[in-house]
């Protein structure tokens, strides 16, 4: 208990750091350093404004500028497998970047939920994780040199239930739980999603998702002994299950017990770490990063939620000048109002309510815990994300387009859907201290 008070303790004094990313933090570039200083109240004045919410809480904001667009954003050129030849790029859903300096260089890290041959989705079945790097966010990006590892595998697979093979006595790479699996119903099942790479005190972690059709659902942890290439190997807590406890959840087909917290996350401060779970979840990893200190009856971020509230994904938190930000993944459905009006909001699956964008929605705090904000619509389309800094300090996020409902599956554009994009944000500044996809004309970006 005293080395958790301590951690606490520690956390509070590193809150108030700012320019502290959420998962590393980078050195100030020297334009930085030879910048004059100026006064908070002219800092304050460069930022550009808020927007006004909104009404009532809840209701979803549709304007343009908050689309990731030509004039604000791009898909990363990453190197392309064998699979990726006749669609021209990478099919990615879930799409994660981020940037760490290691040994004084920036390494930039890029993964995502992807699909094998042939089948249009990533189930019910995918065949792992895969990784591309960069020494930039333009690029060159590069499938992570994985031949040295497995010379007769796809490169750039760092991990995935083929491997099973590899398991040794004390070292288990792929657990039960992760194994492929047959039914009458599906045939071959078992998928992996939404993971995540991160760079901790020295070594390389990836945290993902078994998804809806695997033996057991949710998430889990893998370290790597080498690099960021591998080879990685589950932690101790996976070994017979998933993060968190289990609870009657996801379609209809997943068997009764199997469902757990998905869409794991990473967040790092200092020397402590802590896992981030769907959709209001969160628990401190050991010291030994094998598992998390509480296992069941996890404690709860403090959220201020939507009447009703819907169904979230993709929790993940950033910290940017010391504020906390708390993103989640959204649908902003449609309907009809009394009016006779378009109403978009965040509301629950219901009669006349169709999906329109998989929206990323935040909210801010000035500590892990909350209390959170209010949330608003951060960057339409764009759930199921990141917030990174880059080494210059800029801030991005992520997007894919999520093609299976809504927006992005309409015939005329599901082509350009499942894209591993990133868009930049933009900061309005330490009173309100919000993040926006970068609007038009409202000023700079970033810090």
């Amino acid at each position: 208990m005293a080395d958790a008070q301590k951690r606490v303790r520690r956390r509070s004094l590193l809150a108030g750091a700012a320019g502290v990313g959420a998962a590393a933090a980078l050195p100030t570039t020297s334009a930085h350093a030879a910048a004059p200083a100026q006064s908070p109240a002219a800092s304050e004045r460069r930022q550009p404004a808020n927007w006004p919410d909104p009404e009532p809480y809840g209701v979803a904001d549709t304007r343009l500028d908050l689309w990731p667009r030509e004039d604000n954003s791009f898909v990363l050129p990453l190197e392309l497998r064998p699979r990726d030849e006749e669609l021209g790029r990478v099919w990615m859903r879930d799409t994660y970047v981020n940037c760490f300096v290691v040994d004084g260089r920036p390494v930039y890290v890029a993964t995502g939920t992807t699909r094998v041959p042939g089948l249009e989705a990533a189930g019910p079945w995918n065949d792992g994780i895969f990784v591309w790097v960069a020494p930039s966010l333009e690029g060159p990006w590069r499938l992570a040199d994985t031949t040295g590892i497995r010379p007769d595998a796809e490169k750039g697979k760092v991990w995935s239930p083929e491997f099973v093979g590899e398991n040794r006595p004390g070292r288990t790479v792929v657990a039960p739980w992760q194994e492929y699996w047959h039914d009458d119903r599906f045939g071959k099942r078992g998928n992996v999603w939404a993971s995540e790479v991160h760079h901790f005190k020295g070594r390389w972690y990836i945290v993902a998702c078994m998804g809806d059709h695997s033996r057991k659902v949710g998430s889990f942890m893998l370290v790597s002994e080498g690099g960021v290439e591998g080879p990685y190997r589950l932690i101790e807590g996976n070994l017979e299950k998933p993060f968190g406890d289990s609870f009657i959840g996801g379609p209809s087909f997943i068997e009764p017990g199997a469902y757990h917290h998905i869409d794991g996350s990473f967040y790092s401060e200092g020397d402590d770490a802590w896992l981030v779970l769907h959709n209001d979840l969160y628990a401190e990893f050991r010291d030994d990063m094998e598992d998390i200190v509480t296992t069941t009856n996890l404690p709860e971020f403090r959220q201020t939620p939507y009447s009703p509230e819907p169904y979230l994904e993709g929790a993940y938190v950033f910290q940017y000048k010391g504020k906390y930000y708390l993103v989640h993944a959204a649908w902003d459905r449609t309907s009809v109002d009394a009016y006779g009006s378009t109403r978009n909001a965040y509301d629950p699956p219901g009669t006349g309510r169709v999906q329109y964008q998989y929206d990323a929605i935040v909210a801010v705090s000035d500590s892990f815990e909350g209390p959170y904000s209010e949330r608003w619509t951060a960057g339409v389309g764009a759930g199921h994300n990141n917030f990174f800094e880059d080494h210059k300090g800029g801030l991005w996020a992520t997007f894919f387009r999520n093609p299976a409902q809504g927006y992005w599956k309409h015939p005329e554009r599901v082509a350009d859907a499942a894209v591993p994009g990133v868009v930049r944000l933009e900061w309005t500044g330490r009173k309100d201290g919000r993040l926006y996809v970068k609007r038009r004309n409202t000023g700079h970006s970033g810090g």
